[in-house]
């Protein structure tokens, strides 16, 4: 593995220096890495990045997530953070381990603030998989591991909470396998477990470790125990088969039965990991600071410096070509506004430098709207405390003050139009009808909003122009319940909220025709267009849910009346006539027509399209789409009736139980719809010991009585806002 970092901290007399240091610290590209933490929520993310900080220096207490100090831990900034025990936004910070700058980001564990993860990933070289040694590979890990191969991350896996009763490293990072199809090599294992556990044996130096002083800052390093050591080479035997089957020059030696240095195998790891190629599989307890070190090693010799991962941009003057970016400081500057927030001093932007390099009071410029902007202030993270540096270069992860954008803007110098690819953001599913409690505080309130949505493309807000009212939407009920409270500490303005809305859609399950012709005479020149075609449904696994196909021949329908029949068809889309909610999954075919030349328009065609879509609609056979949601829920076993049969109760179908240590483990697709106060049921059936994960799987036909009852009372709501025109 290395001994790239140092064995224990730096004494507390010398922290300010070493702060200092690190601040002004110039470090070379190659010692730089990019590295987040992710997983499933309570997999000990945040103990992790408090032991990390302590062990470089960066703190010198130790604080726990939920610790009887109130304190709580250094990534966990927010108040909301510290009183529920859970991380809400990801957190950045940086550290010196030996002379490798670490850049760190803290992410979410829980679904509904899936797009911190998704935009940290988006900008990070590798990262630390966390996996519980009892609850091993969960629907989250799963999730995340989803996120992580989208951006094509490499990771190494960390296998937490050893010292736990149940605690099972063999088990976890066989799952590794089984569920998330990763070639996982061990390069550990553990002495002991559950309250037993004492260290490490390291399989690329052949050591034991342990970990001693208050705070496991002392390491030790001493031979093998006698009783292990047959178990040590045989697991090394198969650590090294394991890297050789994915690395040919660790292969070759291996199927010649040659010597294999540590050197050579560190290397061979490191290949196979930046690869993408294999998993190195490590374990410990934060919580008992057994492992971090190790961990920090294993970040500096097996994960890639900026200059290692692969970027690339679309560049705008050539057609969207794509373009390789190089962490190189004397190329053109690129960098990607990830995440902002709102701070007491105005707009922060964190932004990953890919490209180039920039100075306080240099000129960029924002590749969205070609503004020019000038940098008045650079600062790097630590959490929410800030150090303000003079200049970045390619590879680092900074923040900006008084750049405005939004999430996701590529700035570049100015040489270059490149753009970044975008980021995956999911759609929200579900909304709730908001207002303040105090019409005096409707400014706060507004500002509040768009602060939010500014803040987090997950985070919808929209006025509802039948109803007058203000909507929210996001990823669930944690995610909208976080950002009412916010508002009321934030800005003082105490919210009044509806009940929650399911996002439903609407879609057509058979093909339906339309022949529909637009007139209208009111003296002088009228309005005419014909419009004739087809709606048909897009097939299952269709990128794009609307799609509009142009069959015309002979000129029925002149050229230029074309994009208006797509209008036409794309406003019909916004409100399906079922129960007024979007149309998703149909095609739009138009074939014929017939066009006045007077009479015409393009207002006509799109007129004449929106109306000969309700006609084809109709003739469709349309039905409601509720959102399906995967529901993982945990609780003694003792309690599995219970479990089961609320989840049969709510519409529920279950995919798989097993049962772990005398834990079970039910996985189920639930209509989202049904899984209101489904928290408050679980605890009370299960003694307040259930927990339960939720994230959107997708959508499926609402049932005939429950389509009927919500046809229903749209019929309802829209014969009372007639009324209340009349």
């Amino acid at each position: 593995m290395g001994s790239r970092g140092p064995a224990c901290p730096v004494p507390p007399g010398i922290f300010q220096e070493k702060k200092d240091r690190i601040v002004a610290s110039n470090v070379p590209i190659e010692k730089i890495r990019n590295i987040g933490i992710s997983a499933h929520i309570d997999s000990g993310k945040t103990t992790l990045s408090e032991r990390i900080l302590y062990y470089t220096g960066r703190i010198h207490e130790i604080h726990e997530v939920r610790g009887k100090d109130g304190v709580g831990a250094k990534m966990d900034s927010m108040d909301l953070e510290r009183e529920k025990g859970i991380t809400i936004q990801s957190a950045a910070t940086y550290a010196m381990w030996g002379d490798y700058n670490i850049n760190l980001i803290d992410t979410p564990g829980h679904v509904d603030f899936t797009i911190e993860v998704e935009r940290a990933l988006r900008v990070l070289d590798g990262a630390i998989l966390v996996l519980c040694s009892v609850s091993g590979v969960q629907s989250q890990s799963i999730t995340v591991d989803r996120q992580m191969k989208r951006y094509r991350v490499p990771r190494i896996a960390f296998v937490n909470k050893m010292d736990r009763a149940g605690a099972n490293y063999d088990r976890v990072a066989g799952q590794l396998k089984e569920k998330l199809n990763h070639h996982a090599v061990k390069l550990q294992f553990p002495i002991g477990a559950e309250d037993r556990f004492q260290g490490h044996v390291d399989l690329v130096k052949m050591k034991a470790f342990y970990f001693d002083g208050e705070n496991g800052e002392i390491i030790r390093e001493e031979a093998i125990p006698a009783d292990m050591l047959d178990e040590a080479k045989q697991r090394r035997q198969q650590m090294i088969e394991g890297v050789a089957e994915v690395d040919d020059q660790l292969g070759e030696l291996f199927l010649s039965d040659a010597a294999i240095t540590e050197e050579q195998l560190v290397a061979a790891i490191r290949r196979a990991t930046i690869a993408l190629k294999m998993t190195p599989v490590m374990c410990g307890s934060a919580y008992k600071n057994k492992g971090v070190q190790l961990l920090l090693n294993a970040v500096t010799a097996y994960l890639p410096n900026p200059k290692e991962a692969h970027n690339e941009a679309l560049d705008q003057k050539n057609n969207e070509a794509k373009v390789v970016l190089e962490s190189d400081p004397a190329k053109p500057f690129v960098g990607l506004a990830f995440k902002l927030e709102d701070g007491r001093y105005g707009q922060l932007t964190y932004m990953r430098m890919y490209q180039g390099r920039i100075a306080k009071g240099d000129f960029i410029i924002n590749q969205s709207n070609q503004k020019k902007v000038k940098i008045p202030r650079i600062v790097r993270m630590h959490s929410n405390e800030m150090n303000d540096v003079n200049e970045a270069t390619a590879g680092d992860i900074i923040a900006l003050f008084g750049v405005e954008c939004a999430s996701g803007d590529t700035f570049t110098d100015g040489t270059v139009q490149y753009t970044m690819t975008s980021m995956h953001v999911p759609d929200a599913v579900i909304s709730l009808a908001v207002a303040p409690k105090d019409r005096g505080a409707l400014a706060n309130f507004s500002k509040a909003l768009n602060r939010f949505t500014k803040e987090d493309p997950t985070f919808r807000v929209r006025r509802d122009e039948e109803s007058g009212q203000t909507i929210i939407s996001g990823m669930g009920e944690l995610h909208l319940e976080i950002y009412i409270e916010r508002m009321k500490r934030e800005y003082a303005c105490e919210v009044i909220a509806g009940k929650p809305q399911v996002a439903y859609r609407e879609t057509i399950s058979q093909k339906g025709e339309f022949y529909y012709t637009h007139k209208k005479q009111t003296g002088g020149s009228g309005q005419f267009a014909r419009v004739c075609g087809y709606l048909e449904p897009l097939p299952a696994d269709a990128v794009q849910q609307y799609e509009f196909v142009d069959d015309i021949v002979g000129g029925s329908i002149p050229r230029e009346f074309i994009p208006a029949c797509d209008k036409g068809f794309q406003e019909a889309i916004k409100k399906g006539s079922l129960i007024g909610f979007p149309v998703v999954g149909v095609r739009c075919v138009i074939n014929d027509g017939a066009f006045h030349a007077v009479d015409s328009s393009e207002m006509a065609f799109k007129t004449a399209a929106l109306m000969g879509f309700r006609e084809g609609y109709a003739a469709a056979k349309p039905v409601i789409l509720e959102p399906i949601m995967k529901v993982e829920v945990q609780a003694p076993e003792d309690f599995q009736g219970s479990v089961v049969g609320q989840l049969n109760q709510r519409r529920g179908t279950i995919l798989s139980t097993e049962t772990r240590d005398g834990y079970l483990v039910a996985v189920a697709e639930v209509p989202l719809n049904t899984m209101f106060g489904y928290s408050t049921d679980l605890r009370s059936a299960t003694q307040g010991k259930g927990e339960f994960t939720m994230e959107f799987a997708r959508y499926s036909p609402v049932p005939k009585n429950e389509s009927e009852a919500l046809m229903a009372a749209y019929r309802e709501k829209l014969a009372a806002e007639q009324a209340a025109r009349k």
